[in-house]
């Protein structure tokens, strides 16, 4: 039986914060930090934030309605895409209706089973060669895990340009990811994106270096000497349904959405993992034996499907720090969920961190329990009760690859690693747009 662990999270009040809290402080900063104890045992209720009324949606049936049943009815807010707009234009992420099917089919074939499995050799590859890299001693994990997810999409997505895995590029991502807050604000105000604050700022010069440099690439690919990879057939393809000045456009927005997505929230999801196991060494050393004794018969296709106590360990770190902590919608007609009435305009606001939490759904929410993710345990689920990666229509088109990429990642690192925590450290989550360590994630590495 595993030791009971709860990891730490945001502090909680007994009464509903004001909704103008939110604009201040760690509020402004950290979208999981300021709810209250309320909000955790609610299904629903219902906010104005200046002027805008939102309609915070967390039972399971209403939310597949949402994601699932009327899904069309429930398009992405347009505030939304005026905050990520600059970063990744209308790409997959941001985009609705034709425009999200036509550019939902050319990706999805970069990321059937086959295609994934075949690049497990190559997350082995970065995994083992940055293990190979460390000394005993302190370490900041979550700059590892970033490094070792940006050269594993660059290498699987991106023929391993070396433009996208320099230090200088890490540095950028990090600020555009930060930047979101200020712009956040700005819109919900009706303001024009002007960076005002260092952190705006730092984070306007990260979005123009990741457009400026994947608008290179992207034209690159256009050229008939073009690398075969992900970039240059979603180009391509791009190019044959929408001609070439909107598919270099859209061609841009994706790589920016593929290589924003698919790096960090496989990093935040590897360092989640390795803060949890190392505050509990007893599973840390069982979850490393596994993993030994997987790596025993090679790194191959099949390796992820050889781990099923660290997939479990892994699931629970996504409920406890999924890596979207919220979905927003913009109802487009009226509607109803469940006796709430919806109007057009509204928006709906789905927090996986209440819901992977709620007091309703889950046996001691905070505590972490690998054991819940057992087959008996799934199948006693409602479908729309865990959402690491979206759900419906729009769930995550590389789920698949991350959860492979992880686990082959953090098998290779626990085999042949332990991790202790710094003692006197505390963790806490922080960001606005996914759930990063704040401070990052230094940990104690010893060699097995």
């Amino acid at each position: 039986m595993t030791r009971r662990f709860v990891p730490p999270h945001p502090p909680r009040s007994r009464k509903p914060v004001a909704t103008w809290r939110g604009f201040f402080g760690e509020r402004a900063r950290t979208a999981v930090y300021g709810w209250s104890e309320l909000a955790f045992d609610s299904w629903y209720f219902k906010r104005n934030v200046l002027g805008h009324t939102v309609h915070v949606v967390l039972k399971p049936e209403w939310v597949q309605r949402v994601l699932l049943d009327n899904a069309a009815n429930y398009e992405k807010p347009r505030l939304v895409k005026r905050v990520l707009g600059p970063t990744i234009g209308e790409g997959l992420l941001t985009s609705d209706g034709e425009l999200w099917r036509a550019q939902r089919r050319i990706v999805a074939a970069s990321f059937i089973p086959p295609a994934v499995d075949a690049l497990v050799p190559v997350f082995g590859e970065v995994g083992e060669a940055m293990a190979g890299s460390w000394q005993a001693g302190v370490r900041d994990m979550a700059v590892e895990a970033t490094s070792a997810t940006m050269r594993i999409i660059a290498a699987a997505l991106f023929s391993g340009d070396e433009r996208l895995t320099t230090r200088e590029a890490m540095d950028h991502i990090t600020a555009a990811m930060e930047g979101v807050g200020e712009a956040r604000i700005q819109v919900l105000l009706g303001l024009p994106l002007i960076p005002l604050m260092r952190r705006g700022r730092r984070g306007r010069r990260g979005q123009q270096f990741l457009r400026r440099t994947l608008g290179e690439i992207v034209r690159e690919r256009l050229r008939e000497d073009a690398p075969d990879d992900f970039v240059t057939h979603m180009a391509r393809a791009l190019q044959d349904r929408f001609g070439p000045g909107q598919a270099i456009e859209l061609a841009t927005d994706n790589a920016a959405t593929f290589y924003l997505a698919g790096h960090e929230t496989t990093a935040n999801a590897t360092s989640w993992t390795l803060f949890v196991l190392s505050e509990q060494p007893e599973l840390q050393e069982r979850v490393a034996a596994e993993a030994r004794e997987a790596l025993g018969s090679g790194v191959a296709a099949d390796l992820p499907d050889r781990l099923p106590l660290l997939r479990a360990v892994v699931e629970e770190t996504l409920r406890l720090y999924p890596p979207v902590p919220r979905m927003d919608r913009e109802a487009v007609a009226p509607d109803m969920l469940g006796p709430h009435e919806l109007q057009p305009g509204d928006f709906v606001s789905i927090w996986p961190w209440i819901i992977h939490r709620h007091k309703r759904l889950w046996d001691e929410p905070d505590a972490f329990d690998p054991d819940r993710f057992a087959a008996a345990g799934k199948e006693q689920r409602h479908r729309f009760q865990y959402m690491p990666f979206g759900a419906g229509p729009r769930t995550c088109v590389g789920a698949r690859l991350a959860m492979a990429e992880a686990l082959t990642i953090l098998a290779i690192w626990l085999s042949g690693w332990r991790f202790a925590p710094v003692p006197g450290r505390q963790v806490r989550p922080s960001g606005m747009v996914t759930l990063r360590q704040a401070g990052g994630l230094p940990l104690i590495l010893t060699r097995r």
